[in-house]
């Protein structure tokens, strides 16, 4: 067990949270995340299920070469092949980690595993043996925890422990637990299973009754030293307990939880815009810690109050969490080197001199049409920018025909190459006749799933910012575009997801495992 008061964090955004429908990432996405995440200070990265495609394999294996600092982790489940393709993955990094699983709940063992419980000790035991001849560090999870009989837990963990688990993952996989009973639950193992001074303890847990981060800080409470958790709570379904509310909960309440992690919380909001803007998944306003709303007051009491004292109505500085403070930042005289810096504060310091210099002209472009440029009109022109790198087609001209009385027509130029291609079609409206006509073009008919718009910011001048979600073959994909006019945003996005299928279409052939786990 760890000797001291520190929480040892473990993150699974690139993996658990990639789960998310719509959030795959390539690898150089993940990469990018993974050295941020490495500056937030956490202490293990698990970095992907490298079954599961050679895409996953490749980019836990690149993760684990390059990034330095925390321990690179993989997911596989307790068969050979997975634990052995795993091994293979991890095995460039410093510090590599195994974490193998199965199911052992009830009515897993008899619907989806088809095991008895003595057949699941068994293959757990062997999982973790073929796993301790890669790596030292080995983790062991009893997949659906949360509704395991605990007796029954007792046995599957202490096989786990002397087969050379170093930590124990107790996962409430479908988010059924109450914070009394989960913390009850890791109280009542460390007591009973007879081995527990020799793991960690650790729990992973899905907010599908909204209670992950309490249930966490429960188990934490409990005895638990290692808490499992994403940036924003992406994951499956409601997705998981959130890494920023859990590390902030025992930061702020120091004097009630009395736990310390190794979190940078400075890197907080820079790790939380990143993984937002990768994943086109936006962090809802009233989004604790890292909501546009977190450190807003409106109500005339508050605001008050706030003027006369801060801690009034403040727990905690939007400076602790990474918040700038500052909003309007450049204007149409401002250079390119004052742009670039402002960039760098916002967190966007990998980005390339070609980006910049395209992200520059965009901004200077938009200096004529726009009076005052925000930090939200930056991170808008930057993530578009980004998403081009592997674009096929690009928009070269929209123009539409609509009214009250007239059909909705869309005339839309790609440039492929150094070709240009064009067609036109007619819709329910502009933006659904656009989108008939890039269909047209890329052949590429992909289902809507969602589309939105709103304001960058304020004012009738604000930047619109559309994002669309697109489903072909299987695959969901997320993108995000901006501009003053509506209608040109969403042409913008459309195609950026349809480049992102493409993308895929392109990539090698693989066997796909399908990504559950915890």
């Amino acid at each position: 067990m760890s000797k001291d008061n520190r929480i040892i964090v473990f993150d699974t955004t690139l993996r658990d949270g990639e789960q998310s429908p719509g959030c795959t990432m390539n690898i150089k996405e993940k990469l990018e995340i993974a050295h941020q995440l490495a500056r937030l200070g956490v202490d293990v990265i698990e970095a992907g299920f490298p079954i599961s495609s050679q895409g996953d394999f490749e980019a836990v294996k690149l993760i684990a070469t390059e990034v330095q600092g925390p321990t690179i982790c993989g997911l596989a489940r307790a068969t050979e092949k997975d634990i052995v393709r795993c091994g293979e993955a991890v095995a460039p990094a410093k510090k590599g980690r195994i974490h193998t699983f199965i199911a052992t709940s009830q009515i897993h063992l008899e619907k989806k595993l088809r095991m008895s419980k003595e057949q699941v000790i068994e293959n757990a035991s062997k999982a973790v043996a073929l796993a301790k001849t890669f790596t030292q560090d080995v983790e062991f999870s009893c997949e659906d925890a949360g509704r395991t009989d605990w007796d029954y837990m007792v046995e599957v963990i202490t096989a786990a422990i002397d087969a050379g688990a170093t930590t124990i993952n107790v996962p409430d996989t479908v988010g059924y637990c109450t914070p009394w009973q989960f913390g009850d639950c890791i109280a009542y193992l460390r007591s009973k299973v007879r081995n527990a001074d020799k793991a960690i303890f650790s729990v992973h847990c899905h907010n599908d009754l909204g209670m992950a981060v309490a249930n966490s800080l429960s188990a934490i409470r409990s005895g638990a030293r290692q808490v499992e958790c994403t940036i924003n709570g992406i994951g499956e379904r409601a997705g998981n307990a959130s890494l920023e509310e859990i590390v902030m909960n025992l930061q702020v309440r120091k004097d009630f939880y009395e736990f310390t992690t190794n979190i940078k919380a400075s890197e907080i909001y820079r790790t939380s815009r990143l993984v937002s803007k990768t994943t086109g998944m936006k962090v809802q306003r009233n989004k604790a810690i890292v909501g546009a709303n977190a450190f807003a007051h409106e109500a005339g009491i508050h605001q008050d109050g706030v003027l006369k004292e801060r801690t009034t109505y403040e727990i905690m500085c939007a400076e602790d969490v990474g918040w700038s403070g500052e909003q309007m930042v450049l204007g149409k005289h401002s250079g390119r080197h004052a742009f670039k810096t402002r960039l760098v504060q916002l967190g966007y310091d990998t980005l390339t001199d070609d980006q910049v210099n395209k992200a520059f002209t965009r901004f200077k472009d938009l200096c004529d049409k726009k009076k005052d440029i925000f930090d939200e009109d930056l991170y808008a022109i930057v993530e578009e920018e980004v998403q081009k790198d592997d674009e096929t087609y690009t928009l070269d001209y929209v123009g539409f025909s609509t009214g009250t009385e007239t059909v909705p027509t869309a005339t839309v130029k790609l440039r492929i190459g150094g070709d240009i291609v064009m067609d036109a079609s007619v819709g329910d409206g502009p933006v659904d006749a656009a989108f008939k006509a890039v269909q047209r073009i890329t052949n590429i008919e992909a289902a809507l799933h969602e589309y939105s718009l709103e304001a960058v910011t304020g004012g009738r001048d604000a930047l619109g910012q559309v994002t669309v979600v697109l489903e072909e073959g299987g695959r969901t994909v997320r993108a995000r575009a901006a501009s003053t006019d509506v209608l040109v945003a969403s042409v913008k996005a459309y195609l950026n997801a349809v480049n992102k299928l493409i993308a895929l279409h392109n990539a090698p052939p693989q066997e796909v495992v399908p990504k559950r786990g915890m």
